[in-house]
């Protein structure tokens, strides 16, 4: 077995600092465009509501768990595994929504919700399901990690901007009004195109490496779309719901997990192998999906 553990990855302290500026800038722009509407439609949607968060939330890492048990991969690619499907929904899934013709108002409730819960529910997500694949039970015990740091951490890095942006909202509107649209827009432009520099970066460990992790996320990734639109499916959903929860549960905050990765893991090479090409993958997949998806009638959606 390849010794992935052997990989770091070219990411100075600076790299690291302008990926976390990256991601608080993303959730900052996104909360200046959160109502409490946004959070509050879940209501009026509770079936939809719960199955979209319920298949995030628990489905994606039991389903995850249960492939790493086919696949036997590295103990170090499992829990990078692991820790991507621990983490919230990304901020694309909305706009990838958009293209897809499904549920917007939805996808945008679902990622608000699921990132405001992500302080508690990926730590959780990442220990109990870790504990539940011996060989990544095996390796969290070799890494002196105290859980209520990395609480902390998803804290500073994803609620805290969410809050001052919620307080810029309050007392300044108009600066609100100015800065999202651009904001959001060029942060998320920002964060691909450092994801972009990365893979550039380390060109070599994933041309090492890359038929193994291809397959990895692709078969991941392929299980999260699946069982989002499956759980949305057999829960008696339209199209439209279906959906809005399979790109919810595909596409995930790959971002937070290299965060993660270089501030508590190290920067473990197998690891961060998982999370950065995740970050290339699932936009590929959500986008084609969204092709797809985009040429249904609109009376098909319905159904």
């Amino acid at each position: 077995m390849q010794d992935f553990d052997l990989v770091r990855l070219n990411f100075s302290p600076s790299s690291l600092f302008l990926l976390n500026i990256c991601l608080g800038l993303i959730m900052y722009g996104i909360s200046l465009e959160l109502t409490i509407a946004d959070f509050t439609n879940l209501k009026k949607q509770p079936k939809a509501a719960f199955i979209g968060l319920f298949s995030q939330l628990v489905l994606l890492p039991a389903v995850t768990v249960g492939l790493l048990y086919i696949l036997k991969p590295h103990p170090g690619l499992a829990l990078g595994m692991i820790l991507v499907a621990a983490c919230p929904g990304g901020n694309m899934s909305n706009f990838i929504t958009l293209l897809a013709k499904g549920n917007v108002p939805l996808s945008i409730s679902l990622t608000a919700t699921t990132t405001v819960l992500a302080w508690f529910f990926t730590p959780f997500n990442f220990f109990f399901w870790g504990r539940l694949y011996s060989p990544a039970a095996d390796r969290l015990k070799e890494i002196s990690l105290n859980p209520l740091d990395l609480f902390l951490s998803i804290f500073l890095i994803l609620l805290l901007p969410l809050l001052l942006g919620a307080l810029t909202n309050k007392f300044s509107p108009k600066l609100s009004s100015v800065l999202k649209k651009p904001l959001r827009i060029g942060s998320t432009v920002l964060l691909g195109i450092f994801i972009l520099l990365a893979l550039i970066g380390n060109w070599k460990s994933f041309l090492q490496y890359g038929p193994i992790l291809f397959w990895l996320v692709l078969l991941h990734n392929g299980s999260a779309l699946t069982v989002g639109y499956l759980a949305s499916w057999i829960g008696g959903l339209a199209q439209k719901e279906r959906k809005t929860i399979a790109l919810e549960t595909g596409l995930q905050n790959s971002g937070l997990g290299l965060i993660l990765i270089f501030t508590f893991f190290q920067g473990l090479g197998s690891m961060a192998l998982i999370a950065a090409w995740w970050g290339v993958w699932h936009l590929i997949s959500g986008l084609t999906l969204a092709g797809i998806w985009g040429r249904e009638k609109v009376s098909q959606e319905s159904t």
